[in-house]
């Protein structure tokens, strides 16, 4: 029996950083975009390399182990060095391997990450097996006895799936936590509902929130008194209308303006933790498998749960790799003592 299942994508990841990149901003009346921006036709030097492997199941698998969780992960990968080099890093951290899918016919999903001089990224990705992933590939009597399912984004074919793995986690009382990916939501509501419905946690940024909701959050409109916090109007209506689904928790993640949380009852806010910036790639996948097993483990606080997910992204955006950074509960613990300063803001709100 494991504590957790993850499925997701699982990558080779080419870390590329140039202080070359560009930040450039474009406003319009209620929107504003950053876009990271190189000279065109130009060759540009690089300032620092790396190959790490990756990935939405990957990610939460090995935070999942360190954080002491029996875990296994389903993944599609090839045979090939990129395949053999994730098999190498999923045994590192004590990961079950028994579900991981090696496949002959496709190649392992590569992603090129750009790095600029902020710490933020842009990422190419090529998905191979990842998008592959079918029915026949999961290992359902696993799952069955399994206390969560964590389903990471998935994309191409791989998103039909969901549907059938949401339908039996549900008949089988297994807890079930997704981060919503963008592949599946430009699929349309209607193609989510059962997984919102089934859900006990949803985990989303904000643009990826406003793209399922149509909510966009207005630069121009006054912000909303809760406690002695803020909280954006437009993020309480984002909150509200991904609930809808009857989510037991919705939570929306805002970068550097901390996160946001529903449970059908309260509203909450938990800044970002303090952190030098390196990368934030892999900040969301470590926020939100530390949320899931800190939830498990004090059996549903939310505050704690929500500061422990906050600690452990703040450690691995200081590092450089989506696997670098993870803390134990004890580390966390010990962090968190040095901040007392640190809370959760929380209220009821109409």
């Amino acid at each position: 029996m494991f504590d957790v299942i993850t499925i997701g994508s699982a990558t080779l990841d080419a870390f590329i950083e140039t202080d070359a990149a560009n930040i450039v901003s474009v406003c319009s009346i209620n929107t504003k975009r950053d876009f990271m921006a190189y000279p065109y036709g130009a060759k540009i030097e690089i300032d620092k390399f790396d190959f790490k492997t990756g990935g939405g199941g990957i990610n939460t698998a090995t935070n999942f182990s360190t954080l002491g969780l029996k875990t296994s992960t389903i993944v599609k990968i090839g045979n090939e060095f990129q395949g053999q080099n994730i098999i190498k890093t999923l045994k590192h951290f004590g990961v079950d391997l028994s579900n991981v899918i090696q496949s002959k016919e496709y190649q392992t999903g590569f992603s090129i990450i750009l790095t600029s001089f902020q710490g933020d990224r842009t990422v190419l990705a090529y998905r191979g097996a990842n998008a592959k992933l079918d029915l026949q590939d999961i290992n359902f009597e696993d799952i069955k006895n399994s206390k969560w399912l964590y389903l990471a984004p998935l994309n191409g074919n791989s998103t039909k799936i969901l549907d059938n793995i949401a339908r039996f986690a549900e008949e089988n009382n297994v807890k079930m936590a997704i981060n919503l990916g963008t592949s599946s939501i430009k699929q349309g509501r209607e193609h989510l509902q059962l997984v919102l419905e089934t859900a006990e946690v949803v985990i989303l940024n904000k643009e990826e929130a406003s793209m399922l909701t149509g909510i966009e959050v207005r630069p121009d409109t006054k912000t909303e008194k809760f406690s002695d916090d803020v909280i954006h109007p437009d993020i309480i209506k984002m909150l509200k209308e991904i609930n809808k689904g009857k989510t037991k928790i919705t939570i929306v993640t805002d970068g550097k303006n901390g996160v946001y949380a529903y449970d059908g009852i309260r509203f909450y806010h938990c800044d970002e933790f303090p952190a030098t910036v390196v990368s934030t790639l892999g900040a969301g996948d470590a926020f939100s498998s530390t949320f899931v097993a800190a939830f498990e483990k004090t059996g549903g606080d939310m505050d704690k749960s929500l500061k422990y997910a906050s600690v452990t992204a703040a450690s691995v955006v200081e590092n450089f790799g989506a696997q670098c950074g993870f803390l134990t509960f004890e580390q966390i613990e010990s962090r968190l003592s040095e901040h007392p300063e640190f809370e959760v803001y929380a209220c009821c709100c109409a």
